[in-house]
């Protein structure tokens, strides 16, 4: 059975709100997780749930459709509904499929989310590629290319401006970068537990208060906030 997409309706006009909500759920492969009136409501739930499409006015109270899309750091494919074609050239420079002009009909909307599934599927294909291709990376350390995999990296530390990469007890490399920037390279698997370190979270054993216990014995630091958000990637129940 194929995986329903996730949408998001944002419309301060509830009857508009109320229309492209019926279009969701009388579509077979769209699923309604949630359905807002108030910008802010829905930037809050976006930011602590996935959210594969976000359908939005543009035209709302204290902040409008294009300047929620721009405070995003992690974007769902944005369909932009409005009573205003003007807006479309805007829409599309901040990363928007498509746009419906209001009043909106089934057959348009269908369109519009036929191919915003479109995209949706060739990011999730790029992703897999992506990530069958890259599984490894190079270092420069003690004066020489290091190729190191990343399942067999178990943390990174924050020197400065240098990192130390753990691979084992005994096995460590410093490495002139920041942890923005080897962030951006690791895979979906590593996650900064606080400023000063990156642990590969196939290698935790456990926590205890707010310490994670590595494999290898090793004992690290992690901040309360990014605990809980550690305990939700993770499916555990945070007491």
């Amino acid at each position: 059975m194929e995986k329903k997409i996730k949408c998001l309706v944002l419309d301060d006009e509830p009857l508009g709100r109320e229309i492209i909500e019926s279009f969701v759920n009388n579509t077979p492969f769209l699923e309604l997780v949630g359905s807002y009136g108030k910008p802010f409501e829905a930037l809050n739930f976006i930011q602590e749930n996935p959210v594969d499409i976000l359908l939005t006015d543009i035209e709302m109270p204290q902040l409008n459709g294009l300047q929620l899309i721009n405070s995003l750091d992690k974007k769902p494919v944005i369909i932009l509904i409005t009573a205003y074609r003007d807006y479309a050239l805007d829409g599309f420079d901040s990363g928007v499929v498509d746009y419906l002009v209001k009043p909106v009909s089934y057959d348009r909307f269908l369109k519009a989310l036929v191919r915003a599934k479109e995209v949706l599927n060739t990011k999730k294909n790029k992703q897999e590629d992506h990530a069958d291709e890259i599984d490894r990376i190079f270092i420069k350390a003690d004066n020489q290319l290091v190729k190191l995999f990343f399942k067999d990296i178990i943390y990174i530390e924050a020197l400065k401006d240098y990192l130390r990469i753990h691979v084992s007890e005994s096995e460590r490399y410093v490495t002139h970068s920041t942890m923005k920037a080897m962030e951006e390279k690791l895979p979906p698997y590593f996650f900064r537990i606080q400023r000063s370190y990156i642990i590969n979270t196939k290698y935790i054993k456990s926590f205890y208060g707010n310490t994670v216990k590595l494999k290898i014995g090793e004992n690290l630091p992690i901040s309360l906030s990014q605990k809980t958000e550690l305990y939700k990637k993770l499916g555990i129940e945070n007491d």
